[in-house]
């Protein structure tokens, strides 16, 4: 489960390359401010937008390793010349960077991710972290159990064995958004209750995903109720989680689903 952020920092420190940024944009364009590729004498990590804008970018980035005084700035419109119909156009920045330059390029790469509470080791959650290891998150992955956790996770994962498992919900980041799908309901209704308690002290967990069926979901709701908790406070629960419609259960298919459901938060990060 390597991350493009750790592809680039480990093949960085065994050779030099160039870091390749968009700079700006105007009109449609493949990809955001913000997008970056790095450029190696033996090969790519990450992507600008691909196509011949792409292309002609790797050639400038494998001519300015040969030459530290070729142009660190270039231009592109995308139209019939590069042999694209975005319309739009694309400033992109050349750093040529080397070993001396990991610490600095991993806190500028990691800056600004947003913060992912994922409570349980099973199989959707193994799942997910493989799909978020390649996204803008930083995620804490917790479980009551010992054995759930792979010997090597993502740069972005850390995981944590919190015993009982809802004690960890007092230290999430502020931020956080919270998916819930641990081995036992008994511990996600314990979870999901923590988080209302921190949602009516500190009101700074912005999304609470419950993985299950509409059926689990309305026991626990009568089981919350019981403890106290009203019906506005409830509805800071989505249940079930993941894009609606969708009926495969496979463990890669939910995770995918979980995933492309938080991309569509407001304050979700770009690129």
């Amino acid at each position: 489960m390597q991350s493009l952020i750790t592809h680039f920092l480990d093949h960085l420190a065994l050779s030099p390359g160039v870091w390749v940024r968009v700079l700006e944009t105007r009109g449609s364009v493949p990809r955001d401010a913000g997008a970056w590729m790095a450029v190696f004498a033996d090969g790519t990590v990450g992507t600008v937008g691909g196509g011949r804008l792409e292309q002609d970018a790797i050639a400038h980035a494998q001519t300015l390793l040969a030459d530290p005084g070729a142009a660190r700035l270039q231009s592109f419109a995308l139209g019939p010349s590069l042999g694209q119909c975005c319309g739009g156009h694309v400033r992109l920045g050349y750093e040529p960077v080397s070993a001396h330059d990991l610490s600095r390029l991993r806190q500028a790469l990691q800056a600004g991710h947003q913060p992912v509470a994922l409570f349980g080791g099973g199989h959707v959650g193994h799942a997910l972290v493989q799909v978020f290891a390649n996204l803008p998150l930083d995620v804490h992955w917790i479980d009551s159990r010992d054995a759930p956790f792979p010997d090597q996770v993502a740069a972005n994962v850390r995981y944590e064995h919190s015993q009982p498992v809802q004690d960890a919900v007092a230290t999430l980041a502020p931020g956080a958004r919270v998916l819930i799908m641990s081995f036992s309901h008994a511990e996600d209704l314990d979870i999901v209750a923590a988080c209302l308690l921190r949602q009516r002290a500190h009101a700074d967990l912005p999304f609470i995903g419950l993985i299950g069926s509409k059926t689990k979901w309305a026991t626990f709701r009568q089981r919350l109720e019981a403890r106290g908790f009203t019906a506005q406070e409830l509805a800071r629960i989505t249940s079930p989680i993941g894009l609606p419609g969708l009926r495969d259960k496979r463990p890669e298919v939910i995770a995918v689903s979980v995933a492309a459901q938080l991309m569509t938060l407001a304050d979700w990060p770009t690129p």
